[in-house]
């Protein structure tokens, strides 16, 4: 009688049909609460924009100009011992839009001139810092410019007309390159908050902007766009790469390396700088970074996970 045996040996495995118990995943929280967090972004636009409303209301435009935009006198005093804050108090009671400011040497921070703003004439300014302050002018220790309000006033227009039409062209180029309504107006609106937000903070510190300062806010489109465009390419045209919390994740990890590099370089500048021109444009720029991540990574991407999930795009 032949006999049979049967061997099982330790090592296999007996329950190849066994129920999966993997875990269940849990939300992250960003999956949880990025639709909370898209309200500070939207929240900080609403406020900016009724103020900037206000502000209008109240001052008959949209920011505080200085004599390049508006016209007047800039008369430059080269002392080294004339005190800002007293010229400002003597010369206050007679001109009310007056503006005193320091010029420094780059290299040592020390002061070489004083800088004085206003709408006035000039013969009007020059006799009385001439009572006022006892000084006597001559060639070497003074110069005046007058620029006329309407010079001002057209080269101001001009600005806010490159202005507009860069943002107009920026929002074409954006719709040609997504082909979607939806995401090409999520980064239009995170550029519209990178230049509304910064010009409240900027109008509520009461600082005068020249056209240096425009100038400023036209970089801010461009450093706003970048990331919110590296953001939405990298979430809707990798969609079978990754799943979409990774490719947030991705884009996230790159654009913040981008922006806080610009922004310490821009923060080491404003600090080693000491011409006013040059201090307004970086001090625009630090705001409108700082703005800028708060815009793309709270609100823009927030918008295109919301529009990924509901078109299913995992």
């Amino acid at each position: 009688m032949e006999e049979s045996t049967t061997e099982h040996h330790a090592n296999q495995p007996t329950h190849q049909n066994a129920p999966n118990t993997e875990p269940v995943v849990q939300k992250q929280f960003y999956d949880k609460y990025y639709k909370l967090l898209l309200l500070i972004p939207l929240a900080m636009l609403a406020a900016s924009l009724i103020y900037l409303f206000m502000f209008y209301s109240a001052n008959g435009d949209i920011m505080h100009k200085d004599v390049t935009l508006t016209g007047g006198t800039s008369m430059t005093l080269y002392s080294e011992t004339l005190s800002i804050t007293e010229v400002e108090k003597i010369l206050g009671p007679k001109f009310n839009d007056v503006v005193v400011r320091s010029l420094t040497d780059v290299t040592t921070g020390r002061q070489i001139a004083i800088l004085i703003e206003t709408s006035s004439q000039p013969d009007e300014l020059k006799s009385e810092v001439e009572s006022l302050l006892n000084y006597t002018f001559t060639s070497q220790n003074s110069s005046i410019e007058f620029t006329g309000n309407a010079l001002s006033q057209s080269f101001y227009a001009e600005l806010m007309r490159a202005m507009i039409l860069a943002f107009v062209f920026m929002s074409i180029v954006i719709f040609i390159l997504f082909r979607s309504p939806l995401p090409s107006f999520y980064v239009i609106a995170c550029a519209f908050a990178d230049i509304v937000i910064p010009l409240a903070i900027v109008d509520f510190t009461g600082m005068r902007i020249s056209t240096a300062g425009i100038a400023a806010f036209l970089m801010l489109i461009g450093y706003s766009v970048d990331t919110d465009i590296l953001l939405t390419t990298v979430v809707l045209k990798r969609k079978d790469e990754e799943t979409l919390n990774k490719r947030i994740l991705h884009a996230a990890k790159t654009g913040l390396t981008m922006s806080l590099t610009a922004l310490a370089t821009v923060l080491v500048a404003y600090f080693i700088v000491f011409a006013p021109t040059l201090k307004q444009i970086f001090l625009i720029l630090v705001i409108g970074l700082c703005v800028d991540i708060i815009a793309t990574w709270l609100m823009n991407a927030a918008l295109i996970k919301w529009y990924c999930e509901k078109r299913g795009y995992k």
